[in-house]
């Protein structure tokens, strides 16, 4: 039941989970929404732009006064963040030598601006140099949920990415108000383990939203012998599953042929939620399970390989 290689963590920051950058004192060379876009910054040498060299990174003007420049990001799935990577890929001329990073908590939907203002900003990354052309990448000593972070550079320059890995940890109000998916990054579930992800990460199967392409799923390599591949994701919290949606959307020519869900009681034996099904290609399946027992962890195996899109685990949680 344990996968053969580290798997990563979720960032709770990126556009595709509903992070947005909200805030930022100078963004004269180059964008500060980029600093979320997912995937890997790209860069095309003597690029230029009215602007000057394209960077695909947020990049501030050359200071010529004392300070230094600042970025704020609301995460798109609040959550306790265990480590930041400060990405400087592409700068090495113009990189910041030194970045902080501070979190906050807050409620509502304040502006921007409001957030500079008014927010109570605590320190989870100290002042720390980074080198350029690299991720740089920092623990997080902080059991906290954090809806905002900002990134402070030291004086000014650019990063590409910053990435803000951890849990999801939701909102105690909604967990009662309406139709709750158990394995949802936004509300606390992640990838525990997988057989494959060759070509996809697996917690991309817990991202909100319908995938805009195969590259939005979970896609494991082709399979050449009699096993299949599998995920196994730990649920928000102990509860039972009444709901599951099994969505191929975008995969053609590449999706299962099957699928099954097992689900874990709390003594650790695993019990059928959903029997090996036939499942049809750039499809939004959906199945009413009977299981009745709570369970906090489910696998989905895929026979006998290929991509999923979305998994959905609606259900209750235990009081």
């Amino acid at each position: 039941m344990t996968a053969t290689f580290p798997l990563p963590l979720p960032d709770l920051a990126v556009r595709t989970l509903g992070g947005a950058v909200v805030w930022a004192n100078d963004e004269t060379f180059a964008e500060k929404e980029n600093l979320i876009t997912p995937g890997k910054a790209d860069f095309s040498k003597a690029t230029f732009g009215h602007k000057g060299q394209i960077y695909d990174g947020w990049e501030t003007r050359r200071r010529r006064e004392a300070g230094y420049d600042e970025a704020i990001v609301r995460l798109g799935a609040p959550g306790v963040v265990d480590a930041v990577v400060v990405d400087t890929a592409w700068f090495t001329g113009n990189y910041p030598p030194e970045i902080s990073v501070e979190a906050a908590t807050v409620e509502g939907f304040p502006s921007g601006q409001e957030l500079y203002d008014d927010a109570e900003w605590e320190t989870i990354v100290p002042r720390s140099p980074v080198n350029g052309d690299t991720e740089n990448r920092f623990e997080v000593e902080s059991s906290d949920r954090w809806t905002h972070v900002k990134l402070s550079i030291y004086p000014d320059g650019g990063v590409a990415r910053l990435r803000v890995l951890g849990r999801g940890r939701p909102d105690p109000r909604f967990l009662a108000a309406g139709p709750f998916d158990l394995a949802a990054l936004e509300n606390g579930g992640y990838v525990s383990a997988c057989s494959n992800m060759f070509y996809s990460s697996p917690n991309n199967l817990l991202f909100p939203g319908p995938p805009r392409s195969m590259g939005e799923g979970w896609e494991t390599s082709r399979r050449r012998n009699d096993a299949n591949d599998w995920v196994q994701v730990m649920l928000a919290g102990t509860g039972t599953v009444r709901l599951a949606e099994l969505d191929t959307s975008c995969f053609l020519g590449n999706a299962p042929g099957a699928a099954s869900l097992k689900g874990r009681l709390g003594d650790g034996e695993w019990i059928e939620l959903l029997p090996r099904t036939r499942l049809q290609p750039d499809t939004r399946h959906r199945f009413v399970l009977d299981a009745a027992e709570p369970v906090s962890e489910v696998r989905m195996d895929i026979y006998p390989d290929g991509g999923m899109a979305r998994l959905r685990l609606f259900g209750d949680l235990l009081e």
